[in-house]
């Protein structure tokens, strides 16, 4: 069995001697055990990032960008290894891990261009002789907080913009899947990073507490569940740090009655169950406008979903792998039973799935809700499974009302060939991230990932320009230079030398 440890300056040590099983969820069984840190183990990396960043924000960011250069090159040349082994721990298929590792590394490839990104401004002539300018600076020594579904991507998203503006970083990663992050922290260094620039702890409350009242982190970014969130952000915030903290989700995809149901179809299958449907832009409410239109979707639907294949993280023919934990695999089929006792109408029923020779793995099998309503618990909430709800609206306006007033504001998609319906949509929805005809609308790396409502606690979103203003702060320079020699004079001198 493995043991997985700390990567900090110094050597890993682990003077709690509390340790977490980690599973390999295809099996049930225990692959690794990870050590949790204490406050005397935060305390050392603080120390040793302390030591290192204030010369790595003096470098001059080009060759900053050099070390993201070759860290993006090495990550590109494990893309296998990294994908294989975030398959063991979460369950993910090796597709969908491969696309977690390359949704990381576009951040990256964002982050090697940070020269451009992090340049102020400047006005000559504000007033007689007087010129104004301003820089962005790093803020010291930021943290980040990671969830199981993403090991690779949002840790990437995180430390990427981070070190990049000149910060040191100290990553928690979630320690259910905690081998990626580690191997992630080990490339940045064969990459040329100094050690203790970036270091990764592992641990549980006790850390996260920890990181949120140590004294010398400035920052910190987190994401997770909306009540752990918003715990995050006030605590931080109390202890005078920068916080942002994205929460949960239930992202809802409105059909309308012009929509191709063909592709409707095709993209909500990806959508609802890709990932085992743990994922906080994953779409698990669809909403039919009329009837008609849900009577001919769900039609549609039932046989795409009986289509779909579940299996072990390696089976290249699986359209999706268990959850990643049997108590996650329990509180998944939990909704379904609420669903159900709700009212709603339990068209494809995945409770006790169980995958031939893999019979202790933590499947849910593919399910489908219609007649869910808004008073439900099942609605209101966050499944994050392989779960998706049919509510139905009569009308346009309805539809749009749905995600507007949900308690989530992560991301919603409309789909139709209507232009005007999809602008008045878009222009009029109260989400933070919104597509057309585009089922999981997460932005590119040089725009920026964030939601609304309790989807996210602070004003900053991540990466993009909105990643680099997190992680710097502002200095604005009101310079004059008189002309004279300092005699009193006007004459404009040029010094000489001798």
């Amino acid at each position: 069995m493995r043991n997985i440890d700390h990567l900090v300056v110094g050597g890993p040590g682990n003077a709690s001697g509390r340790t977490k099983e980690v599973y390999n969820p295809s099996t049930g069984e225990v692959q690794a055990k990870v050590a949790l840190g204490d406050t005397a183990l935060l305390d050392r990396a603080v120390e040793a990032a302390k030591k290192v960043q204030p010369e790595w924000a003096m470098t001059n960011p080009q060759k900053r960008a050099r070390v993201m250069f070759r860290y993006k090159e090495l990550i590109e040349a494990n893309m296998d290894d990294l994908a294989r082994l975030l398959s063991s721990e979460h369950g993910k298929v090796i597709d969908d891990a491969k696309g977690d590792v390359q949704r990381g590394l576009e951040v990256i490839e964002y982050a090697c261009g940070i020269p451009q990104v992090q340049k102020g401004e400047y006005t000559i002539g504000a007033g007689p002789g007087i010129d104004v300018y301003s820089m962005r600076q790093p803020l010291g020594i930021g943290a980040g907080i990671t969830p199981f579904n993403f090991p690779a991507m949002i840790p990437m998203w995180m430390f990427g913009m981070a070190i990049a503006c000149g910060n040191a970083f100290i990553l928690k990663p979630s320690e259910r899947d905690p081998s990626v992050p580690v191997r992630l922290v080990e490339l940045f260094l064969e990459a040329g990073a100094p050690e203790g620039l970036l270091q990764c702890v592992h641990g549980d409350k006790e850390m996260v507490d920890a990181i949120l009242d140590h004294p010398d982190i400035a920052a910190v970014s987190f994401v997770g569940s909306s009540d752990i969130a918003h715990y995050v952000y006030k605590r931080g915030v109390d202890n005078g740090k920068r916080v942002q903290a994205m929460g949960g989700a239930k992202n809802h995809g409105i059909v309308m009655p012009d929509a191709d149901l063909d592709q409707v179809v095709n993209d909500l299958t990806g959508a609802a169950f890709g990932s085992a449907g743990e994922r906080c832009m994953a779409l698990p409410v669809v909403v039919p406008v009329g009837d008609d239109t849900a009577e001919r979707l769900k039609a549609k639907l039932i046989p795409a979903i009986e289509a779909l294949r579940v299996g072990v993280s390696t089976d290249p023919e699986a359209h999706y792998g268990p959850v990643v934990t049997a108590e996650h695999k329990a509180r998944v089929e939990q909704w379904i039973d609420t669903a159900e006792k709700e009212g709603g109408d339990i068209v494809i029923d995945g409770r006790g799935f169980s995958l031939q020779g893999h019979e202790k793995g933590f499947f849910v099998g593919p399910t489908l809700i219609d007649r869910v309503t808004t008073d439900m618990e099942s609605y209101k909430e966050e499944i994050f499974g392989p779960v998706l709800q049919i509510v139905r609206a009569k009308d346009f306006e309805e539809a749009l009302s749905l995600p507007s007033k949900h308690q989530y504001g992560n991301g919603v998609a409309i789909f139709t060939r209507n232009g005007h319906a999809a602008r008045e949509f878009a222009a009029r929805v109260n989400v933070g991230m919104v597509g057309i005809n585009v089922p999981i609308p997460v932005p590119v790396s040089y725009h920026s990932f964030g939601g609304w409502k309790r989807s996210a606690f602070g004003d900053t979103n991540q990466y993009g320009t909105e990643g680099m203003k997190f992680w710097t702060k502002v200095k604005t320079v009101t310079q004059r230079w008189p002309d004279g020699g300092g005699d009193g004079s006007n004459a404009f001198v040029i010094p000489t030398m001798g």
